[in-house]
């Protein structure tokens, strides 16, 4: 056996180790860094203040998440359609009409925001459920810019505000309710309403399709623009 072919078999099982450690940072990466992020913010005492009229202040970037303690602005990415979730760091635009069944149309919409499910209702004062579905992900490679958005959507709890601007108007809902469902359970978003609420659903665990996550919130008020 020459020495180039020896080398060859030494080095490849080192190849192998060097691209199983690869993809395993690729895939589960941005879940520690949230995760790390979070565990800071709560540690630092770190407010994330919703700026919705632009006033200015601290702006949002890795260094000031992780290397300040000073309260960071989130100006809504814009006024048409977004959510805004303090708590978890969640500024995006959302894409409406968006279908639940046909998974190439939700994949695609996915890639540039959270999806409002077109059977569903848009935010107003009136009875109805605004459903609002995103990734809880691990190949954000594959599924683009809004593939880890929910990723800590788990860290919500009762009584944590979202925030849903639509129409220039803002809508300021509260978290009632947390719960892990089996597989497309569809009653999150067929169950009869006898006020505004707002049901937000990923994955669970992330990168899987075990579980659902959903939680839900009530419509506390609204701010109308005019």
């Amino acid at each position: 056996m020459s020495l180039t072919k020896l080398k060859k078999i030494i080095n490849f099982p080192n190849f192998l180790i060097f691209t199983g450690v690869l993809f395993l940072i690729l895939s589960f990466g941005p879940l520690l860094v949230q995760e790390v992020w979070y565990l800071l913010k709560q540690a630092k005492n770190q407010q994330y203040i919703l700026d919705a009229d632009g006033a200015g202040g601290g702006e949002d970037s890795v260094f000031a998440r992780f290397l300040t303690s000073t309260p960071i602005r989130m100006e809504p990415v814009n006024k048409n359609f977004s959510v805004v979730i303090e708590k978890i760091g969640v500024n995006a635009p959302i894409v409406p009409d968006v279908s639940i069944v046909d998974e190439k149309a939700y994949k695609e919409a996915l890639k540039t925001g959270i999806a409002h499910a077109i059977s569903s209702d848009y935010p107003s004062t009136s009875s109805g459920n605004v459903y609002l579905f995103a990734h809880a992900s691990l190949n954000f490679w594959e599924l683009g810019k809004y593939a880890t958005v929910f990723n800590l959507l788990r860290k919500l709890d009762i009584k944590d505000r979202v925030n849903i601007f639509y129409r220039g108007d803002r809508y300021i809902y509260e978290v009632v309710n947390k719960e892990i469902v089996k597989g497309w359970n569809t009653n999150s978003i067929t169950r009869p309403v006898i006020e505004p609420i707002l049901t937000l659903q990923t994955c669970d665990p992330p990168g899987t399709t075990i579980n659902r996550l959903v939680v839900t919130a009530k419509l506390l008020e609204k701010e109308s623009s005019e």
